[in-house]
């Protein structure tokens, strides 16, 4: 039986309560499919943040550096500003680990409905290919002049071949297990440098995929297209803020946040990938018990298939189908008015 050292960190919010669930499901899902989990949990949060001024300890990466991955809740909370939060925790691993990969599939899951009148399931399905460890999210900047008339600011993107080369590569790699269809967020008419630089690279990869079917478009005419013909879009790859805003929108228009995951993934291996929800800490209705924990326990199953385990991520998945396209266990987003663990435990049943 393979044995697989998981660490999870809850962090604020209803991320505590959707991870409970997500983790039964995956306890259930390695008893039926013959492996087995070993769970550590760390409190980093901003709760911690509030107690001993930091999201995480100083060693915090060294400590998660020997699990074979990591299940995150969702992070922030009032109080805590954004980019404390972020920078603090999610950011840092993200990079120390070379997550460069932030992988958000999307699709309309049964027995729910898009906001897009009329459009079926098989319409909307598409992965988001966002650039995870570089661009537009820089620490390079400053605020200079603070409180003067003529305060300002710097923020600097930074966009190097290597890094660019390497997002854009693992899209057409994934279309050519899809559609064999990409297309690229760009938005080169406006951004002088780091646009047409991006575009330049997608140009070169896509000339080593024949095979696959390639496209530019500028971000905004992208955002209004997923809205008006995502059936014409399949993989979408962009930069760490166009991939960001582009997946939240995806999430929208199949269903909501509160049913898409993500996986911050290094292909490699040679560091832990972390899987997390979509979804924000939503501190006004944390420890209530009406939290949807879809989007987490999806993301539970893409931690356990990037370790290898198909079979029990598509039974995982399966499952979440079953349950909702059943309709009998809903939290109140989707209508009904059952609990977070309700759900959860509907799903861990309706494996087996």
């Amino acid at each position: 039986m393979t044995a697989y050292r998981l660490a999870s960190i809850p962090g604020d919010g209803i991320g505590v309560d959707v991870t409970v669930e997500a983790r039964k499901v995956l306890d259930r899902a390695s008893a039926l499919f013959g492996f087995s989990l070993e769970w550590t949990e760390f409190d980093w949060s901003c709760e911690r943040y509030a107690r001993l001024g930091s999201m995480m300890p100083d060693d915090g990466v060294e400590q998660l550096s020997a699990f074979d991955g990591i299940l995150l809740g969702a992070v922030g909370f009032p109080g805590v500003p954004d980019h404390v939060s972020l920078w603090g925790l999610l950011i840092p691993l993200r990079r120390a680990f070379q997550q460069y990969v932030n992988l958000r599939p999307v699709r309309l899951l049964p027995g729910t409905t898009s906001v897009l009148a009329g459009r079926k399931a098989e319409e909307l399905e598409l992965v988001i290919v966002r650039e995870n460890s570089e661009g537009e999210y820089s620490a390079i900047g400053g605020r200079h002049n603070a409180g003067r008339p003529d305060e300002f600011v710097l923020q600097e993107s930074v966009f190097t071949r290597v890094g660019v080369t390497r997002i854009i590569r693992y899209a057409f790699e994934l279309a050519r297990t899809r559609s064999s269809r990409v297309c690229s967020a760009t938005k080169s008419n406006g951004l002088i440098h780091s646009m047409p630089f991006w575009d330049e690279i997608f140009a070169e990869v896509a000339a080593e995929y024949p095979d696959v079917h390639s496209e530019q478009m500028h971000v905004d005419a992208l955002a209004a297209r997923m809205v008006q013909a995502p059936d014409r879009l399949d993989v979408i790859v962009g930069s760490n803020l166009f991939g960001d805003i582009l997946s939240d929108l995806a999430a929208a228009i199949t269903g909501g946040l509160g049913m898409a995951p993500s996986g911050n993934i290094n292909p490699s291996g040679e560091h832990p990938s972390m899987f997390e929800a979509v979804h924000g800490s939503a501190p006004d209705i944390a420890g209530q018990g009406i939290a949807n924990p879809v989007a987490q326990i999806l993301a539970a199953a893409m931690l356990v298939e990037h370790l290898g385990e198909t079979v029990a991520a598509q039974a995982i998945r399966t499952a979440v189908d079953r349950v909702l396209d059943e309709g009998r266990v809903r939290t109140p987003d989707l209508g009904g008015a059952d609990t977070t663990e309700r759900l959860g435990t509907a799903v861990a049943e309706a494996l087996g």
